[in-house]
């Protein structure tokens, strides 16, 4: 591979990567966050591929496979099945599906969007010391990752739906890891697996407290369940 096309597709790659995460502040239906969520995984494997390839690191091209499997299969599909899960214990006589969008989130679209944007310039701000140390392609790409570090704590931090917030926490493990991989060109595969699998564990540890927290109270809204406790 080329010079030029690497550098080409790892900037296409790592702009998948960050658009992904700005569509997911855009939108409020949960099914199509998780859809998203899946093609932002699909980005972050082949971001892991391209720099395996790029460094013969044959090692990196097959922690980007387990990347591609875990982050765009294995963990939307279990979000699918709460978000089914939610949908199969609403009220047939209930209107619209508030459990599964986000309907009053604290921050609104037009300001969400807004703050990603700021987000993502003082992640360029942050990183361009950084970059200038070593001003390879993939340390050029480094403040995406940061940006998507910040685009997910935002997104945990301001959403109300328990599985909105799951995505946050998903988001912010994708941006460390994508950091991580741009900062070192990748991490040992021993390294990866551990993390996956802890996140696998968490997601289905939260998936379980969404599925108990719908079934006791009726809601997975953070503020619903803030008042009963009130």
């Amino acid at each position: 591979m080329s010079e030029s096309l690497y550098t080409q597709l790892l900037d296409l790659a790592c702009g998948a990567f960050l658009l992904a995460a700005v569509v997911i502040l855009w939108r409020r239906e949960l099914a199509a966050i998780v859809r998203i969520f899946a093609l932002q995984g699909i980005a972050l494997a082949a971001v892991a591929a391209l720099l395996g390839v790029h460094e013969e690191r044959w090692d990196l091209v097959v922690v980007a496979v387990g990347i591609g499997v875990m982050r765009a299969g294995v963990l939307p599909y279990l979000m699918h099945r709460a978000l089914a899960a939610q949908e199969a214990g609403r009220d047939p006589y209930e209107t619209g599906s508030a459990e599964t969008r986000e309907t009053q989130p604290l921050v609104n679209v037009a300001a969400s969007l807004l703050t990603a944007a700021a987000l993502t310039l003082l992640a360029y701000a942050v990183a361009q010391p950084l970059t200038e140390l070593d001003p390879t392609p993939a340390t050029q790409a480094l403040p995406v990752g940061l940006a998507v570090v910040l685009i997910g704590f935002f997104v945990l931090v301001t959403r109300r739906r328990a599985l909105a917030q799951v995505v946050g926490f998903l988001l912010l493990d994708n941006g460390i890891t994508a950091t991580a991989f741009l900062a070192t060109t990748g991490v040992p595969l021993i390294v990866e697996l551990g993390v996956s699998f802890d996140v696998l564990l968490a997601v289905l540890v939260l998936q379980l407290l969404t599925t108990r927290m719908r079934a006791a109270f009726g809601t997975t809204d953070i503020d619903d369940l803030r008042e009963l406790h009130d």
